[in-house]
């Protein structure tokens, strides 16, 4: 029997993989052919999808941008074989964009049935979990601190910070919350976590419980995933029939029990205390801190809120060794992070590299360049509140405090590549308008301050570039920085100042002799 995989990831699903995976099934079985389509996940190569794959001996065969007509053309040529076609990308795990990875939390991703816990026992899985079973939780937050892991939301906090802060809180019910509403521009590592390894994300959130002594989890998916929602809500189905959740974990005295909410559809709802507030059930608006919600999160109780990133990171440190992940990196930045390649870019998709890596590398060692064929003149790194890096500053390497000193952010891992063409005073007045459209109006400077920004850079790029709108619109944005309860009104000002800053011609204004030598 040959093994034909047929991906069932969004970005495949999009591009016609459900139409391709019944073409394949139905003229197998018209030429009497014993084949079994397993839906697989991505491998995260978009700009390949749908990526077909044929295991034989050698290794698993790529045929990428499979569609329906393209099927009778496969089968004759002897796909299934894994012979020669226009469509052939040879051994997938040899494809440089692939092979050159360090994929640690991704490693199992685009390999395996996403809902079969057979491939993921059988590919590692459960021993981490298994480890932390074993351990006292002190020693279990300590070894998580040790790793060097930090949120991979964008905050970058020390995730055993929160760990060790929620173990110690005395209280009657705590609770794991992951915070899965990606709304970032450019992002897609957490949709991929859901849809092609969920029980990685799951075994992440039992092992936060068993530390702490949480028994209740949430997992907070963004409206828009409905494939991740339902991915979800199938593992955790099998993972309790599986022993894995309720009352007993694995056999042993620990409890711990899972739930996927829907996410009410609000940006702001990614800052933690917005996301506390809709998973309550009242409106998503942000809470001033203290209390942190590590002492007073759901419900009032002690909770961990870590993303999709950084949960499903938790496996493969308890699994290998604290030490082993913190092997990868630089400075204080450990470990590796899933970078997403999107915008004008030749070759979309996700790339887990210790962090290090510097924006040319991922630009054009894997991105290919632009798509247009035009040249590279900014990336916005961070999602939608990031800065916009011009050339000058691609070599970087790519660190949360490496780029926290050039008034960059890492984020979430996101990158959008524009080219020459873009114009940037409309892209940061458009950063402007996003805030004062999805900011929950509980703090002026984010709720003024955005709308005040917009009109400003209207009126800059209308014409008057005088030195008092330059400088209210610098004093505006030094407000909402300074002055906002979160992260919503107080990055706002970073692509709008990164792009004054760095393409002050976008904005009819002359370059001054530093931003010229720059």
């Amino acid at each position: 029997m040959t093994r034909i995989y047929v991906p069932i990831d969004s970005a495949a699903l999009a591009l016609g993989a459900d139409a391709v995976a019944q073409a394949i099934a139905s003229e197998a079985l018209k030429r009497g052919l014993d084949v079994q389509l397993v839906r697989n996940g991505s491998r995260g190569l978009f700009y390949l999808e749908p990526l077909v794959e044929v295991e034989t001996p050698d290794g698993r065969i790529g045929y990428s941008n499979v569609d329906v007509e393209d099927v009778v053309s496969l089968f004759d040529a002897g796909f299934h074989e894994g012979s020669a076609h226009e469509k052939n990308v040879g051994i997938v795990d040899e494809i440089p964009y692939l092979k050159n990875q360090q994929r640690l939390t991704f490693a199992r991703i685009g390999i395996t049935d996403p809902l079969s816990i057979d491939d993921y026992v059988a590919l590692g899985g459960l021993h981490g979990l298994r480890n932390v079973l074993d351990m006292n939780g002190d020693a279990v937050c300590a070894a998580l601190l040790d790793s060097g892991l930090r949120g991979r939301g964008g905050a970058a906090f020390p995730a055993g910070i929160k760990w060790k802060t929620v173990r110690g809180a005395l209280a009657d019910q705590k609770y794991i919350v992951c915070n899965a509403d990606e709304g970032d521009s450019g992002t897609f590592s957490d949709r991929l976590v859901m849809e092609s390894d969920p029980y990685m994300l799951i075994e992440g959130m039992i092992i936060a419980g068993v530390a702490v002594g949480a028994t209740k989890g949430y997992i907070y998916v963004r409206s828009e995933y409905p494939h991740s929602i339902a991915t979800l809500n199938r593992a955790i189905d099998k993972a309790r029939d599986a022993g894995w959740l309720g009352a007993s974990v694995l056999g042993t005295s620990h409890e711990f029990e899972l739930y996927v909410a829907k996410g009410a559809g609000a940006y702001v709802c990614g800052e933690e205390t917005a996301l506390l507030e809709s998973l309550e059930g009242k409106r998503g608006i942000v809470r001033a801190k203290p209390p942190v919600p590590a002492l007073t999160g759901l419900y009032g109780k002690p909770t961990v809120i870590n993303n999709v990133i950084t949960l499903a990171t938790v496996p493969i440190i308890f699994a290998k060794g604290a030490a082993f992940y913190r092997d990868f990196g630089m400075g204080r930045s450990r470990g590796t992070l899933p970078f997403q390649i999107a915008g004008n870019v030749k070759q979309g998709g996700l790339v887990e590299l210790a962090f290090g890596v510097t924006l040319r590398e991922l630009i054009y060692t894997y991105g290919d360049g632009t798509a247009s064929g035009r040249p590279a003149r900014a990336v916005q790194v961070g999602g939608p509140l990031g800065t916009y890096l011009p050339e000058s500053q691609w070599d970087i390497p790519l660190d949360y405090e490496e780029y926290a000193k050039v008034g960059a952010v890492v984020g979430h891992g996101g990158l959008v590549v524009h080219d020459d063409t873009s114009n940037l005073a409309e892209l940061a007045q458009y950063a402007m308008h996003f805030c004062a459209l999805e900011s929950c109006g509980k703090c002026t400077p984010c709720r003024i301050g955005s709308t005040r920004g917009e009109e400003v850079i209207a009126k800059i790029r209308e014409g008057d570039t005088s030195v008092k709108q330059i400088t209210l619109l610098r004093e505006l944005c030094d407000t909402m920085v300074s002055g906002s309860l979160c992260a919503m009104g107080g990055m706002t000002p970073f692509p709008v100042m990164s792009a004054l800053d760095h393409f002050p011609e976008d904005f009819g204004l002359p370059r001054t002799p530093a931003q010229k030598a720059a």
